[in-house]
């Protein structure tokens, strides 16, 4: 029996692509492809590290995008995105399955690893959408828009057209606390930030130290107004809970104010 290999990699997309060359390139036999922290659990397993390569990654994807649709690209950096337990695994077997047969597998559901990556690149797209939805902007006192997200997939990356387009004519920061990085758009491009912020960051003394005054005072403006116009006998918190899940009100002024 050939022995297994677990291959570990840096996180990075095209470390990941890294790893599908490799494996090809060297004939593996892959049981897992690990991020950086994470624990091999098969002790019979070789571990392997693996290095990101720029141009090892670009052939892997050049040769994918002969095959693949446009929907099997973007499901496989979507699923990619969701930093799900053994997505890495999956994604390989993707690629293996394309270049076996020289064609677009993205419809062969029968397959397990095709129909987890279908399923998944379905979650990371409805996460980006409520982001898009849900993402509320706090002026700060540096007059830039500021707002602190926490979703469950790596969504920073695919939301970041959406949103310079959208507000280019402002300054602005989305910053995912789970993964600690940020976007940041100056008027001029956005790139990717990293900030130090206090560990309780939604305390009161916190955001009056961040936030400008008229900001907090159209939050508490804007709650009043909410619960004002909100007709208490015509609520459907089964629907309301449909469209609009709990765990998104930290993001909405009416249902999370600066002033509790």
């Amino acid at each position: 029996m050939e022995p297994s290999t677990c291959l570990i990699y840096d996180g990075t997309f095209h470390g990941l692509l890294t790893c599908v060359y490799t494996a090809f390139e060297e004939k593996l036999v892959v049981n897992n492809i690990l991020p950086p922290g994470t624990p091999q659990t098969d002790m019979f397993a070789e571990n392997m590290e693996v290095f990101t390569d720029e141009a090892k990654a670009k052939r892997v994807w050049q040769g994918f995008q002969k095959y693949a649709t446009p929907r099997g690209q973007n499901a496989i950096y979507y699923a990619y995105l969701s930093e799900l337990p053994k997505i890495e695994l999956d994604i390989l077997r993707y690629f293996q399955h394309t270049f076996k047969f020289k064609t677009s597998v993205d419809g062969d559901l029968a397959n397990n690893h095709i129909l987890n990556i279908a399923q998944t690149a379905k979650k990371v797209a409805r996460e980006k959408h409520r982001m898009e939805a849900f993402v509320r902007f706090q002026l700060t006192k540096d007059n830039i828009y500021f707002s602190n997200i926490e979703p469950d997939f790596n969504v920073l990356p695919i939301i970041e057209k959406h949103f310079t387009s959208r507000y280019s004519d402002q300054q602005w920061i989305i910053y995912d606390l789970k993964r600690k990085f940020g976007l940041y758009y100056d008027l001029q491009e956005t790139r990717v930030i990293h900030i130090d912020f206090s560990k309780n960051l939604s305390s009161l003394e916190e955001k009056e130290h961040l936030f400008d005054a008229s900001e907090i005072e159209f939050q508490q403006l804007w709650k009043k107004y909410f619960e004002a116009t909100t007709i208490k006998s015509r609520i459907n918190t089964r629907l309301h809970h449909q469209h609009v899940p709990k765990r998104y009100w930290k993001y909405l002024s009416e249902k999370n104010p600066l002033h509790n």
